[in-house]
């Protein structure tokens, strides 16, 4: 019943349209071209609608009349000298090409939005209110803690600094291989400070898309400068910051935008804005001498492989929870391990650790770190 309703409104309607039209086709007397040609020479034609394949006219009194187009090229020039309105008519075809041209750059227009959007997003630097990490959590490295921790009283006493004439460093530069610490510092420092943390790596930066990587880089420093008193964070910092070089490349040109967005930003700092770059690098000597130059990277700290004494306090740290033969004294781990990044110490243990549960053993022994020593 229902179907049969609806089927009746869509009968009724195409009925009214059709008699719309027909109406409309009425009010118009059909007539050959050569009488439209002698009421054009008798100036008794008012106006008239050009269409594919008929003309439409009015004359002086009112008539409306319909002839075929020959489609002449200077007909409508010449009923305009004439003094006659002119109008052109799309046809049905011209109107759906121009509703699917409207549909075409629309959706172009949509994913490019939804492209950019996604890699110039507001979201794509988190800001990390606690990073949960302490100097306590980091074994051994005494004298660069105590770097660390007097950076961090001067950015919580900012004004006991300045009375001081001291001036908070715009940027620290930490080098050292991977695997020794240098992320634990950065995060370890804004929770001891007690102040906003703003991770980035290298990789953020980059872009199947020319100028996106400086844009990048002004969106960081603009959601620092909101988020002050913050720590910017970049690590792999010479994936992004290498020495320029001006041999026209793609890939050199964006390098170059990308290093002087960061000269930029980094002079733009006011002496007291509250922003502290902490960078991390493998490769100092890859890196742009402007771009690390005193004045913008005012501290270089090198985070090297674990002493003797921080070996020590590694393997005790890394050790709470597992029990061990008389045979992995933390001295005799100590020298075995030499060499050897804290991750890698942790990574060995663990590893261990495991080996000795595979085999339904108490406690783990020299032959399982050996075993795992060999896997690394």
């Amino acid at each position: 019943m229902r179907k049969n309703k609806y089927l009746f409104l869509i009968i009724l309607v195409l009925a009214v349209c059709a008699g719309v039209y027909f109406c409309l086709s009425e009010n118009s007397s059909k007539i050959s071209y050569s009488d439209f040609n002698r009421y054009v020479e008798e100036g008794s034609v008012v106006s008239v609608s050009f269409s594919e394949d008929k003309i439409s006219f009015s004359d002086k009194e009112g008539n409306k009349y319909i002839t075929q187009n020959p489609g002449s090229p200077d007909l409508a020039e010449r009923l305009l000298l004439s003094g006659v309105e002119v109008k052109q008519e799309k046809n049905w075809e011209d109107i759906i090409s121009l509703i699917f041209d409207v549909i075409f750059y629309g959706i172009f227009i949509g994913i490019f939005v939804v492209v950019f959007r996604k890699f110039i997003s507001p979201n794509t630097f988190k800001v990390v209110r606690h990073t949960k990490v302490h100097f306590s959590d980091i074994a051994g490295m005494d004298d660069l803690k105590r770097h660390m921790i007097q950076i961090a009283e001067y950015m919580k006493n900012p004004k006991a600094a300045a009375q001081k004439g001291i001036r908070l460093p715009k940027g620290i530069l930490l080098e050292g291989d991977p695997g020794n610490g240098k992320t634990l510092f950065a995060r370890a420092l804004a929770e001891e400070a007690g102040v906003n943390f703003i991770p980035a790596k290298a990789t953020d930066f980059e872009s199947m898309f020319m100028a996106i990587g400086p844009m990048k880089v002004k969106l960081l420093f603009k959601k620092a400068r909101r988020n002050a008193p913050c720590i910017v964070f970049i690590d792999e910092f010479d994936g992004i910051g290498t020495r320029r070089n001006y041999s026209g490349s793609a890939i050199e040109t964006e390098n170059t935008r990308i290093v002087t967005a960061m000269l930029n930003e980094l002079d733009g700092f006011e002496p007291h804005s509250g922003v502290l770059v902490l960078a991390a690098t493998n490769s100092r000597e890859a890196l742009d001498e402007a771009l690390i130059r005193p004045g913008r990277f005012d501290a270089k700290y090198t985070v090297p492989y674990p002493d003797d004494k921080t070996r020590l306090a590694i393997i005790r740290m890394y050790s709470e929870g597992k029990s061990f033969s008389d045979s992995c004294r933390p001295e005799t781990l100590s020298g075995k391990f030499n060499g050897f990044s804290a991750a890698k110490i942790e990574s060995v243990l663990n590893r261990a650790a495991m080996i000795a549960s595979q085999k339904n053993a108490s406690q783990i022994n020299m032959e399982d770190v050996n075993a795992a020593i060999a896997e690394m």
